[in-house]
């Protein structure tokens, strides 16, 4: 007879995720392992401090009794955590079928937990990148465990850690780190924001591989390093190894107050580029495995549009991602991920788009990620575009149907009234057939890559002349707006007709089915002055200008709101589908369309006004109740009168939203705005309003 579990622990198991890759401390050593198929000798270099340019200690592998297989292991006594290394590999130099070997280049651990330093000079033209650091996983995590909030109760806010803080305006003491992040906390809380999706905190290069710094360097962070090393660059402390505690302490604090931290993840390819890059780490160690080639090898197929493409679905590179991701999700108490350019890994190991690829499925059926948030960017810079093919097996998406529809409907575009219409109601022409639910679609006006909100409203073409690239780089076709003035004006009608813009698309973002996702900085009209690409622009036309806050107070407010009324509001939050149909006697349906006259929407005729009544659903166990919403939204240039509907009475709906107005009575916490009242309600140009009542009054 089996035993009865009778009583639980008193405090949470804490886990953490350990591989037989890297450097591995042990009581009286570290163990070292990489994996190579093809080298044909291996050494471990050994430094003292950071700013040694040459090792103290150079120690070959032994083939014979420290290979197992392709790994490579060796065994240390006398060395532990904080101990800086690298790795040298030889083996064959044959570009033309794909082998890279150079028996000079330190090499970067694959594996390694922390790097530290930079790029040294390299005189005699050895690159000698940032060093490894044998990194001590423990950490007293105090009870933290993952947030697990729903994903249809999710609030994204994507922002980048250094630009989060790191302007003076920001008043913090530890500007642009991690723990400046813990300093804003409260400011992240009073928004009402439930995640925060951190832009690549994954090792990549301060400065040149030559050693040189350069002021035009990758500030986005999108040319990875190391995938299991936080990024040193955000740490206070210049100890090698302090990211490491520094990171756990910026999520285990935005746990604390109920936030989650998603992390942007690169696997698509390297800092290392093509065929004329450095060879910093994978190149040097099995070239042929991690990358995609192309001609026999001798080329690197460009899937990213950044040099080179990681080759997913190999099986050695595929258990590296695994291993990855379970670790960040162990050790670092990750609870979410954000694929970058995902459709590379829905390609075979030939480069072919397949269905259900063995990494991608593997990914979302892993028993160690199930509590994890999967987003994939489903798109790569090769042509492939997967929104809502990406994968039928829980993955979200980042819902490039939903930015570029709800910018063309704002900007007047005609035909677009059937579009909003599906967006705004979940998305169901791009989910709904491959199984899954409205909150797999993230739904987005902006991103950090292209305009801003404030930029959207303010410019019509890209200004990117600061990337030095003659204005060449960037997204061309931005569906952009600027009122009649190319940037900032002194214009009061444009500034107040731009103002209303932004909140029209906040509005529409968060009445939304599906999951919103805000761009750090819209809130309070943050610009990168008409620059789309700002990938290399680490200064103020990135970082996050606090004086905004204030500046914008009105606008900041308006926003705020919004998210505490979406988050207080179930009928905004479906775990499915709409079907017009009603769950309830005397009920309206959960969703219905009708044009400015109160009758149903004829979609190959009205245009630019619709009226859209959202029916609470009967609460459950899981959903408290919900309220009847009634959206209403004019794109015209003019004024539009819109009359309720048969069986509608006016006296039971208050104004919580109205687009058009100043604040504070743009938005109504307490939803005490005006009643509907007589039966027509008159929107301004380009406007939106909303009001709400209570489920059971008629």
């Amino acid at each position: 007879m089996g035993r009865e579990l009778v009583h639980s622990l008193s405090s949470p198991i804490h886990s953490m995720h350990t591989f037989s890759y890297g450097a591995i401390p042990q009581d009286n050593g570290v163990l070292f392992s990489v994996y190579s198929r093809s080298a044909t000798a291996m050494w471990l270099l050994l430094y003292n401090h950071v700013d040694d340019t040459e090792p103290s200690e150079v120690i070959r592998f032994n083939q014979e009794y420290g290979r197992l297989g392709d790994i490579w292991t060796a065994f240390i006594s006398g060395i532990g955590p904080g101990q800086l290394y690298h790795f040298q590999a030889d083996g064959p130099y044959q570009p033309e079928i794909g082998q890279r070997f150079d028996k000079r280049a330190r090499l970067i651990d694959p594996y390694a937990k922390a790097l530290a330093g930079n790029f040294q000079p390299s005189p005699d033209g050895i690159v000698r990148p940032p060093k490894c650091v044998v990194v001590d996983d423990q950490f007293d995590w105090q009870g933290d465990r993952h947030v697990r909030h729903h994903l249809a109760d999710t609030v994204v806010y994507e922002m980048h850690v250094r630009g989060f803080t790191n302007s003076e305006t920001s008043e913090v003491d530890h500007p642009g780190s991690y723990l400046g992040v813990i300093e804003k906390i409260p400011y992240l809380i009073d928004l009402g924001v439930t995640a925060v999706e951190l832009m690549p905190i994954h090792e990549f290069p301060m400065n040149e591989a030559d050693g040189t710094f350069t002021d035009h360097q990758n500030y986005w962070g999108y040319e990875t390093l190391a995938f299991f090393a936080p990024h040193r660059g955000y740490a206070t402390s210049r100890e090698p190894g302090a990211q490491v505690r520094e990171f756990k302490e910026m999520v285990r604090a935005l746990h604390e107050a109920g936030i989650e931290v998603i992390l942007d993840v690169v696997f698509n390819h390297t800092a290392e580029g093509n065929e004329n890059g450095p060879t910093l780490s994978f190149r040097g160690l099995e070239n042929q495995v991690y990358y995609h080639l192309e001609q026999g090898g001798k080329y690197y197929s460009n899937y990213s549009g950044c040099g080179n493409a990681i080759n997913g679905n190999h099986p050695v590179v595929r258990e590296m991602i695994f291993h990855c991701l379970r670790y960040w999700t162990c050790n670092y108490h990750i609870d979410g991920f954000r694929f970058d350019l995902a459709s590379i890994l829905s390609r075979d190991r030939s480069g072919h788009l397949v269905p259900n690829p063995p990494l991608v499925e593997a990914i979302a059926e892993d028993p160690l990620l199930a509590d994890t948030k999967l987003i994939a960017e489903a798109w790569d810079a090769a042509g492939a575009y997967q929104v809502g093919s990406f994968s039928h097996i829980r993955w979200a998406e980042w819902n490039g149907r939903y930015r570029d529809d709800i910018r063309r409907f704002w900007r007047g575009d005609v035909p677009s009234l059937g579009d909003y219409a599906t967006r705004i109601s979940g998305s169901s022409d791009l989910y709904q057939k491959t199984g899954r639910e409205p909150f797999h679609g993230v739904n987005f006006i902006t991103a950090h890559d292209g305009f801003t909100l404030n930029d959207l409203v303010s410019y019509e073409h890209k200004h990117n002349y600061a990337n030095r690239e003659d204005n060449r780089d960037g997204e061309n076709n931005n569906i952009s707006m600027n009122f009649g003035v190319e940037g900032p004006t002194d214009d009061p009608a444009i500034n107040a007709m731009r103002e209303r813009q932004i909140k029209n698309f906040l509005a529409t973002l968060f009445l939304s089915q599906g999951v919103p996702m805000l761009l750090s900085g819209d809130e309070c009209r943050r610009t990168q002055r008409g620059n789309n690409n700002t990938y290399c622009q680490d200064n103020e036309i990135s970082w996050f200008d606090w004086t905004l806050v204030d500046k914008h107070s009105g606008l900041y407010r308006f926003c705020k709101e919004l998210i505490h009324f979406r988050l207080n509001e179930p009928t905004l939050r479906q775990r499915n589908f709409l079907t017009g149909q009603s769950d309830g006697v005397e009920k309206l349906p959960d969703v219905s369309w009708y044009n400015v006259m109160g009758e149903p929407v004829k979609w190959e005729h009205d245009k630019n006004c619709l009226m859209c009544i959202l029916g609470a659903k009967h609460s459950s166990r899981r959903i408290k109740d919900g309220s009847d919403l009634m959206i209403m939204v004019n794109t015209s240039p003019d004024p539009q009168a819109f009359e309720l509907p048969d069986g509608i009475k006016p006296k039971a709906w208050s104004l919580v939203i109205d687009t058009s107005a100043r604040s504070p009575l743009d938005i109504f916490p307490k939803r005490d705005g005006t009643t509907l009242f007589p039966r027509v309600a008159v929107l301004p140009p380009r406007s939106l309003k909303c009001y709400t009542r209570k489920v059971g009054r008629r």
